[in-house]
């Protein structure tokens, strides 16, 4: 079901608005996806929210996800890809933190604060929301930043200084940044030839979850609903591993690189000229980095032979990337600007327990893998 693509503005029973790309409003408020308060932020009837195995991270931040649908539209199941949504579709990403008890200082926590589906904004420091909207032509990524009682689009992002507060009490100053438009598109293009948007999120193997701990599987709920069409059985539905649970180690770090890194380094994302494949569906080592010479990596090596070298993760290039912060050699390349201690450890959990090694062969490399 498509709506007018020639009005400016379209208002669903629910209150929801839609506007063509040459309208977009200012305000957050106007798309009427959020009821706004001075004490809280909630979804609005007919927004759905919805939460991943394995979340991206952003600096600690926290994210209230939702979907809205169109009435009497639905997505299309797609597997290995994002769902296919309708025009109309509006996909909300709200950035949190709690508070710490000085002002400017937010909290690191994998703990989700009060409420499944609304924001207690006395508890909760609101950065931004981000949109992408589905129009006839595809979809579109907005960034408006929390300002007072509203947000606002800022096309070219922001910053926001904080200083972050981590569990064991120690500060880091926080310089967050709220990315571009055109940042945004860049991550999102995950078909480079395309140029296309896609959502990164919600695709079947992330979705296939209860929300937030909650009974009921989020898929066979949308699909209960009607919110979603073409739901095979759904020991059929893949799914990936939850980093901070207790899956085998593997499991965990191919599902943290699968959605941190995947939605470029694959094999028709922006990063597949490097040959360096991190997205789940890629099982070989070879390109998965096993012994893998960098193709084009420059100062993003730090000296470093190999993406991967089994049983080194220090001597790894996907480890020294994750622990930098240089702009230059940092990965991803947008997104953070803190290294993720957690992630690391995993990443490096899993390398140090390959078996093999890598040796070197008239200029090339080859690979002895003995376990993994």
């Amino acid at each position: 079901m498509l709506l007018a693509a020639c009005s400016a503005e379209e208002q669903s029973p629910q209150g929801v608005r839609f506007f063509s790309a040459d309208a977009y409003p200012q305000s957050l408020s106007a798309w009427g996806l959020l009821h706004i308060s001075p004490e809280r932020v909630a979804l609005a009837d007919g927004v759905e929210p919805y939460d991943l195995n394995t979340p991206l991270f952003t600096d600690y931040a926290q994210k209230l996800r939702a979907i809205y649908l169109p009435p009497g539209t639905t997505a299309t199941y797609r597997e290995g890809e994002a769902f296919d949504f309708p025009v109309g579709t509006i996909i909300s990403k709200t950035f949190f933190y709690p508070k710490g008890d000085e002002p400017g200082l937010v909290q690191a926590s994998y703990e989700w604060a009060d409420g499944q589906s609304e924001l207690d904004r006395t508890k909760l420091a609101i950065l931004e929301t981000r949109l992408l909207v589905r129009q006839a032509e595809g979809w579109d990524a907005l960034p408006y930043v929390w300002e007072g009682d509203d947000a606002r689009l800022r096309i070219a992002g922001s910053l926001v200084r904080l200083e972050l507060e981590h569990v064991n009490g120690e500060r880091a100053a926080l310089p967050y940044i709220v990315p571009t438009r055109n940042e945004c598109a860049a991550c999102h293009a995950t078909d480079h030839s395309s140029g296309e948007l896609q959502p990164i999120g919600p695709k079947a193997r992330h979705l296939n979850r209860g929300y937030l701990g909650g009974i009921g599987n989020q898929l066979t709920e949308m699909a209960a609903s009607g919110r979603l069409s073409g739901l095979p059985d759904m020991a059929q539905v893949p799914a990936v591993a939850d980093a901070n649970g207790d899956a085998p180690v593997a499991d965990r770090a191919r599902a943290y690189l699968d959605i941190n890194c995947g939605h470029c380094h694959n094999p028709r994302g922006a990063a597949d000229t490097s040959g360096l494949l991190l997205d789940i569906a890629t099982v070989d080592t070879r390109p998965l980095g096993v012994c893998k010479p960098p193709i084009a990596a420059g100062q993003g090596t730090g000296g470093r032979a190999y993406s991967i070298v089994p049983g080194d993760p220090d001597d790894s290039i996907i480890v020294f990337r994750m622990q930098t912060n240089d702009p230059g050699a940092r990965m991803p390349e947008l997104g953070r600007s803190l290294n993720h201690p957690e992630g690391i450890e995993l990443v490096s959990s899993w390398i140090a327990g390959l078996g093999g090694r890598c040796i070197e062969q008239a200029g090339s490399s080859l690979t002895e893998v003995t376990g993994g």
